[in-house]
């Protein structure tokens, strides 16, 4: 999991989530491309294929998150847990594969099936979800794993093959850092993208990031370079509470996600969970005074700045969640 300082969270104003989400759908849709391999096998590449909206379909967005370092406070793969579990996701396949995996390090579970005595052996792996919406622009692809320990170009090949398989026209790559935030403002959540064209229509800004990188950044370059449009999406852990879980940032996150897909998910008990969680974070600080000074420094050096949360872009995105929320399922 990375300190703020390794990883760059842009804080420009971004367009509402209705306007992305069909700005993203139309982009894909004239792209009308798909993932593949080079003649070689090596690489994924693009193949030309029929556009989605010529067959009638929507496009498949690929949503990612990995356990490990890239998913302080499991923020990161919760927020895609709960695009699983609104959806009803369906569970497509596994990738299992012992050389991508250090079970020294990653180890293997072990549990009993239902009420008998029989057991059942959970190797580390990648599982891919297929999810689809009611409504909106997009259908999912959701791809939920732990952060390999070998082999990483081989590992983004494979799994970018098997989105190939399914179709997927554009990824979404998700991420929690550890950072210098108040746990008592809002969690900053914000996109960047390597594709200028997506930085001009998302209104979204360039990654600045320099040094190591995790399974997330390496997807997110990779697909790049290979013509995948990628954008990434992260969020800000408070540090002296960066543990499992943090309902607050998966919050920001299943936030932004719902206005960049132009979706509503169900965030209820999140969003219960985010205040408990905060109110306890609020009693520990008060029982110590070193931590509620630094507590303090945070807020006074966060209210110093413009909090997109306080714009009038913000509280239009709200108003547009709320409108979604009161809009009758489609028969």
């Amino acid at each position: 999991m990375r300190n703020v300082s390794e990883e760059n969270q842009p804080e420009d104003q971004q367009p509402s989530g209705i306007d992305r989400a069909a700005r993203l759908a139309a982009y894909l849709r004239a792209a009308g491309t798909n993932i593949g391999r080079d003649d070689t096998g090596a690489m994924p590449a693009l193949r030309p294929r029929r556009s989605p909206s010529s067959a009638g379909g929507r496009p498949t967005i690929m949503v990612v998150a990995f356990e490990g370092w890239n998913d302080a406070g499991g923020a990161a793969t919760s927020a895609v847990r709960g695009l699983s579990q609104t959806f009803d996701a369906e569970l497509l396949e596994r990738l299992e594969d012992e050389n991508y995996y250090d079970y020294q390090f990653t180890r293997p579970k072990i549990r009993k099936t239902g009420t008998g005595s029989q057991r059942e052996l959970i190797w580390p792996s990648t599982k891919f979800y297929r999810a689809v919406p009611p409504s909106g622009e997009f259908e999912l692809l959701l791809v939920q794993g732990v952060e390999p320990s070998f082999r990483w170009q081989a590992f983004t090949a494979d799994l970018l093959t098997r989105a190939a398989e399914q179709h997927v026209s554009g990824v979404i790559l998700v991420g929690a850092l550890l950072a210098d935030v108040p746990h008592s403002r809002p969690i900053p959540a914000s996109f960047s993208s390597e594709d200028e064209h997506l930085q001009d229509i998302l209104e979204i800004d360039e990654p600045t990031y320099e040094g190591p990188t995790g399974i997330v950044g390496v997807l997110a370059h990779t697909a790049f370079h290979a013509g995948i449009p990628a954008v990434s999406l992260w969020a800000a852990v408070p540090h002296y509470v960066g543990q499992a879980p943090s309902p607050k940032a998966q919050l920001a996150l299943m936030r932004q996600l719902e206005d960049l897909l132009g979706l509503t998910l169900d965030v209820d008990e999140v969003a219960e969970d985010a205040e408990a969680w905060e109110r306890g974070v609020d009693d520990l600080a008060q029982d110590d005074d070193e931590i509620a000074d630094y507590v303090k420094r945070l807020e006074e050096a966060t209210d110093t700045t413009s909090l997109p949360e306080a714009s009038g872009e913000a509280i239009a995105q709200e108003f547009e969640r709320y409108l979604r929320r009161r809009k009758p399922p489609e028969p």
